[in-house]
């Protein structure tokens, strides 16, 4: 797990992507203006970056809505939680399970919120779709190059050559077998999104061609009052793409929260 900034302020819980890990918010940790105002707290997921890797469990939501229970047990106070990408599914397992009385606010960036076949929260773009079912292989010679591919598809101009080194090393270090397990579920989230109650933005970039934007639509017409926070010209991790921008939207978000 990874924190930056003082405890006692208002937390800021980061969730990654598939086969990601917490260092993807590297540009958000070096943020002093959002580690003054909060506390920022960045874990990886089960199988994914430094987590132990457990032979199962990948599958039901409610060990995933567990995992993120302790991390904002840890938080010690009502966070906004931040869901990238997979991270938002992560995100409605914790929410059918626990409800979001203990929660600040949410903000769902690049998101799916559902997962299986014609599932609308589900959707992927074009780059996902090439890559699969290619990255999943065991074969390195077959999930190399469609990782790479995949993770310089993720943003629209293009990311400097380290960045895209290492965040495909990352992919590939997580084991291809839980890789596998997190596309084999099939969860609809409609009536989780219906009742979330507190403040939520929907980010995402209008040129992301990993997680259609109709997943993005989909979450904004079912959770009351949500907020749209598109990203022109903008791949799939704003985060990194926009960062100003990026953070701007975060210190925002928290401010409304504490309202």
């Amino acid at each position: 797990m990874r924190t930056a900034g003082d405890p006692a302020r208002p937390p800021i819980v980061l969730v990654h992507g598939w086969a990601q890990s917490g260092g993807c918010w590297a540009a958000q940790f070096d943020d002093p203006e959002l580690c003054r105002a909060h506390h920022l707290i960045a874990f990886d997921l089960r199988g994914h970056g430094d987590s132990d890797i457990p032979a199962d469990g990948y599958g039901d939501a409610a060990v995933w809505a567990d995992d993120l229970a302790a991390v904002l047990a840890f938080a010690g106070a009502p966070a906004v939680v931040v869901g990238w990408s997979y991270g938002g599914l992560v995100i409605t397992d914790y929410l059918r399970a626990h409800g979001d009385a203990g929660l600040a606010g949410l903000v769902l960036v690049g998101a799916l919120t559902e997962i299986g076949r014609d599932r609308p929260g589900a959707r992927i773009g074009p780059a996902m779709r090439a890559a699969l079912p290619a990255a999943l292989s065991e074969d390195p010679a077959v999930a190399v190059p469609a990782v790479v591919s995949l993770t310089t598809a993720m943003a629209a101009e293009p990311l400097p050559g380290p960045v895209v080194q290492r965040w495909a090393g990352t992919v590939l270090g997580v084991p291809p077998h839980v890789r596998r397990a997190l596309f084999r579920r099939d969860a609809s989230s409609a009536e989780v999104l219906a009742g979330i109650s507190v403040p939520t933005a929907v980010v995402h970039g209008t040129a992301d061609a990993v997680v259609d934007s109709s997943a993005a639509e989909y979450a904004l017409g079912k959770i009351p009052g949500a907020t749209a926070r598109w990203f022109p010209g903008v791949g799939h991790v704003p985060f990194a793409e926009r960062v100003d921008e990026f953070n701007g939207v975060l210190r925002e978000s928290a401010e409304v929260r504490r309202g």
